[in-house]
């Protein structure tokens, strides 16, 4: 159920790791906000690599774009990284609702 939904939020949406695995690792398995992120995380290779085939296939990939994001993206995960180990895990699951709460606002007022 948790990779399914991951999944087809991936093909749909672009998300799945941290908008779906996580909060279902936490919440039908019990994980910790830590050990969910990281199972994310490694689940996120391979849905990311599927996914990105199959959206290149219909046309919809600009490799050299999605290589600029990358590079900054490196120094965040290690930022981001050293930052989660530091907080209290109750911290970062309110800061990880907060954060959906607000993409869900503004996806609506849109």
């Amino acid at each position: 159920m948790v990779g399914t939904s991951a999944g087809a939020f991936s093909g749909l949406f672009g998300v799945g790791g941290g908008t779906v695995i996580v909060p279902l690792l936490i919440i039908f398995f019990g994980y910790g906000e830590r050990l969910a992120t990281g199972t994310s995380l490694a689940a996120i290779v391979v849905i990311a690599l599927l996914a990105t085939a199959l959206q290149g296939a219909y046309g919809n990939v600009h490799v050299g774009t999605g290589l600029l994001l990358s590079i900054p993206a490196v120094g965040g995960v290690i930022a981001g990284t050293a930052l989660q180990q530091r907080l209290p895990q109750r911290a970062i699951s309110l800061l990880f609702a907060l954060l959906l709460v607000i993409v869900a606002v503004e996806l609506i007022v849109r």
